[in-house]
């Protein structure tokens, strides 16, 4: 980085404390600034559209596992799953998993390795904020991926879909719930650059128990008991399983509301924990000339 451009980096930094407005404030001037960065982050993805792709066509283990416990399940149910229940789940499973993907973690870490990030400080609203605007964005792409998936949802497994309206109406706020867990966790192990050389590695290790224990390869009821008591009260099922459940009429309305008040519960706190470790970090990132 150029002397010039070190000088513009540090001068928001130095102040950090009486520049970084509130989250209320932040809230607001984000919701002023919506259609703005709504438009660039289409922009962006967009411009960005064959690493979308390539991305879309890695998300295919669910098809892969299906065809696998498929096989296994012509010659009878497994733990309660026939062969047209595996479908059903593992459809359901790629078209949560396409809808509430995020990347904030990659351009967290970058731009705080490239010092960039000094640039975003001095926009008048909270970095998680435009990170999560810039991610929504992608929602309309993502939905046109997503909706081959239903198709075949329906086409396939319709059978196996609730048709209570209270579980379709509970689902867009359970995807929503699980889109902002992987957000907040994400932006707190990106917020951990700002403490060490990389935290890319650590949040591998989160995804790589993530997607054994949120149920995206194996149905949570496919475990022991002791390891189905534990996915309970971990938050990785509330990131894929619990949707799931809910449209495959897995869930009672009482038991299915009280998930998804333990699901937005580490909603509140992850955010809290990304809040206050952003501003000691940030903090770090000043005194360290950003």
């Amino acid at each position: 980085m150029s002397a010039q451009a070190q000088s513009i980096a540090r001068e928001p930094i130095s102040s950090a404390d009486d520049r970084e407005t509130s989250w209320t404030e932040s809230l607001r001037a984000g919701w002023r600034a919506w259609p703005g960065l709504w438009r660039a982050g289409i922009a962006s993805a967009v411009a960005y559209r064959a690493e979308f792709v390539i991305w879309m066509l890695t998300t295919n283990m669910p098809l892969v596992m299906l065809a696998l416990w498929s096989a296994v399940a012509r010659s009878g149910p497994v733990a309660g799953y026939s062969s047209a229940d595996f479908t059903a789940y593992y459809l359901t499973s790629l078209m949560v998993r396409v809808l509430t993907g995020c990347w904030v973690v990659w351009e967290m870490s970058m731009e705080i390795r490239s010092g960039t990030l000094s640039l975003r400080l001095l926009r008048p609203l909270h970095p998680f904020v435009a990170y999560a605007a810039e991610n929504l964005a992608a929602f309309p792409l993502r939905a046109l991926v997503a909706t081959p998936i239903l198709v075949l949802l329906v086409v396939f497994a319709h059978d196996k879909l609730t048709h209570d309206w209270l579980a379709w109406a509970l689902f867009l706020p359970m995807l929503l719930g699980a889109w902002l867990i992987t957000f907040l966790v994400m932006a707190i192990v990106g917020t951990l650059a700002l403490f060490m050389e990389s935290a890319i590695g650590l949040f591998q290790l989160w995804l790589s128990v993530s997607f054994v224990l949120s149920g995206y390869l194996i149905p949570l009821d496919l475990f022991p008991p002791a390891l189905r008591q534990l996915t309970a009260v971990l938050p990785f099922r509330f990131t894929v399983s619990l949707p799931i459940e809910l449209v495959l009429g897995r869930l009672s309305h009482a038991h299915a509301l009280e998930l998804m008040a333990a699901q937005w519960a580490y909603v509140a706190g992850f955010g809290v924990v990304a809040l206050w470790l952003w501003r000691r970090g940030l903090s770090r990132f000043g005194a360290f000339g950003g």
